[in-house]
């Protein structure tokens, strides 16, 4: 399950950078893919673990690489205390990821 999280900070990761890039029918489409896309794992996600750490974990995820996506195409600025704050907020959503005690229902 948690796979899916990932899969769907990735497209959050894309819509979010489509909001601010997108500039041709193609690439809005390809936004609100993400958008759909991202929305419609975490909903499903949500109801087989915990919503509130699946959210912070997706959201997390998806600022992280919403940040790197930035720097590493576009040109985008990254100072030492973005890297700092980036990492604590990483050291965070994996150390609530880590504490959740929760079974993932097996179907």
């Amino acid at each position: 399950m948690w796979a899916l999280v990932v899969i769907a900070a990735l497209f959050e990761i894309g819509w979010a950078t489509g909001l601010k890039y997108a500039t041709t029918w193609f690439e809005w489409g390809l936004t609100v893919i993400g958008v759909v896309g991202s929305f419609s794992l975490l909903v499903y996600v949500s109801t087989k673990l915990p919503a509130s750490t699946v959210y912070a974990v997706f959201v997390g995820l998806g600022a992280v690489g919403t940040v790197f996506v930035d720097f590493f195409f576009f040109d985008g600025d990254l100072s030492i205390g973005m890297v700092f704050f980036i990492i604590l907020l990483l050291f965070g959503v994996l150390g609530l990821k880590t504490v959740t005690d929760h079974e993932e229902d097996v179907k």
